[in-house]
């Protein structure tokens, strides 16, 4: 059973009880504990009554208090205490899709789980859900949660996602923001499919739908070379990307005088694809689609410069010479970086490479999914200084593995310099070309 107790948490409510790794939860005050969700919502209270199946078999009844809206200290045997729910469509632009064969099986795995929107951030279609889930979600006041919208016509969601339940997540979207369900929004921007007059539609569409909708990010589609046997796409080019920008920056300036938020957002990579500047940090308000990419570059310029100008930094001698690798994207930006920071100290001694994703192909231009085998083929014997800086977002989530599997370690010993993991923080970055 996924209610099963791993641990208890030392010190915590819990600790205090005669809970027990083994036991499972059945019931908090006589609701059914299904899930992490009835878990989160149904322990908030100061005073709690637990039903739990001891290991035995027998059934136990823990008196517990503890503060309002504080953990219980129970550690479960999976996370969302539930299978969790994979995702049933056959998206067009889905770039798991584009993914080359004999990666990591985890890689291919496809989720579209409501739990994990709200808990985690992730981006879900709505597809799955029943009635009862709605019910649910509008109930427990799961809130906010992350949305794939795309569009809001019925036949052209059917057709992006791939399942006649296309048209039942726009259903699902309403019914969410008309119970005060706050959502944020994601467009995958389609050249020819959903951008132009049929974006105009969607936005038009989200707006009318109220202050539920937080934020829309509008992003372009990312294409691998790996498409073969895949609905035909083809990548934003300077002009389709110019005026999708304008577009969305109209209707946001429209959003900003009637509500005070621009509510609608282009990713960092269409100001870049259609030859722009990036907008200014204020023009980003609190960076509600980070996770998007929107505004990601901006805060990292802002956050190393404010370190720049205003931090107090001991003095120092010499600074170790380095280079840079990142993604064809960020390549000018950081370039400028190490200019200001080298008029600034006058030891700063370093070069930013742009490493072109052959593994996915030139499409792809982010450093997040530049591989290891990349960098090694093309710095190899080139000047890197004595020491290499990389984004983390290169690497799997808490390791030191770029997406083809090789390690941090094997990158530093074949190009023979140390190897400095920077945090997607630009601040870090700063101390980071100090040698820190």
């Amino acid at each position: 059973m996924d209610n099963v107790i791993k641990s208890v948490v030392p010190d915590s409510p819990a600790s205090r009880t005669i809970i027990m790794p083994g036991d499972v939860l059945r019931k908090i005050d006589g609701n059914i504990i299904g899930d992490v969700l009835d878990y989160m919502y149904f322990s908030y209270d100061s005073s709690l009554l637990l039903e739990l199946a001891g290991a035995d078999g027998r059934i136990k009844l823990v008196r517990l208090r503890k503060p309002e809206g504080s953990d219980i200290g129970l550690v479960f045997e999976t996370f969302l205490m539930d299978k969790q729910r994979s995702c049933a469509n056959k998206c067009i632009f889905c770039f798991i899709d584009q993914l080359p064969d004999g990666m990591r099986e985890s890689l291919y795995y496809k989720d579209d789980d409501v739990r994990l929107s709200f808990l985690q951030g992730n981006y879900i279609t709505l597809t799955n859900l029943s009635r009862r889930d709605i019910e649910r979600i509008v109930r427990l006041r799961i809130s906010p949660i992350n949305v794939s919208v795309h569009t809001l016509d019925p036949k052209l969601r059917i057709i992006m996602l791939g399942t006649q339940r296309g048209a039942d997540g726009i259903n699902a979207l309403k019914v969410l923001a008309g119970a005060g369900i706050v959502i944020n929004c994601q467009i995958v921007c389609c050249a020819g499919i959903n951008d132009g007059a049929e974006l105009i539609a969607t936005i038009k569409g989200l707006c009318a739908l109220g202050p539920c909708i937080n934020s829309v990010s509008v992003v372009p589609v990312g294409l691998t070379k790996h498409r073969q046997g895949l609905t035909p796409l083809r990548p934003f080019d300077r002009e389709l990307a110019l005026k999708t920008v304008r577009q969305v920056e109209f209707f946001a300036e429209k959003c900003h005088k009637k509500r005070g938020s621009r509510v609608f957002f282009c990713a960092d990579e269409l100001y870049i694809r259609a030859g722009m500047k990036l907008p200014l940090h204020e023009f980003y308000e609190e960076y509600p689609q980070l996770e998007n990419g929107v505004g990601m570059m901006r805060l990292f310029i802002t956050e190393f410069e404010n370190e720049l100008y205003n931090s107090e930094i001991p003095s120092f001698e010499c600074v170790k010479p380095f280079s840079v690798a990142t993604g064809m994207i960020a390549c000018k930006y950081l370039t400028n970086l190490l200019k200001i920071a080298s008029k600034k100290y006058g030891i700063i001694k370093g070069r930013v490479y742009a490493v072109r994703n052959e593994f996915f192909g030139d499409d792809v231009t982010v450093s997040g999914l530049i591989t290891g085998g990349d960098i090694i083929a093309q710095l190899k014997g080139r000047d890197l200084g004595e020491r290499l800086l990389i984004p983390q977002n290169m690497l799997r989530r808490g390791e030191g593995v770029f997406l083809d599997d090789v390690t941090v370690a094997e990158l530093s010993a074949v190009l023979g310099v140390p190897i400095r993991i920077v945090k997607q923080d630009g601040a870090d970055l700063f101390y980071a070309f100090l040698g820190n």
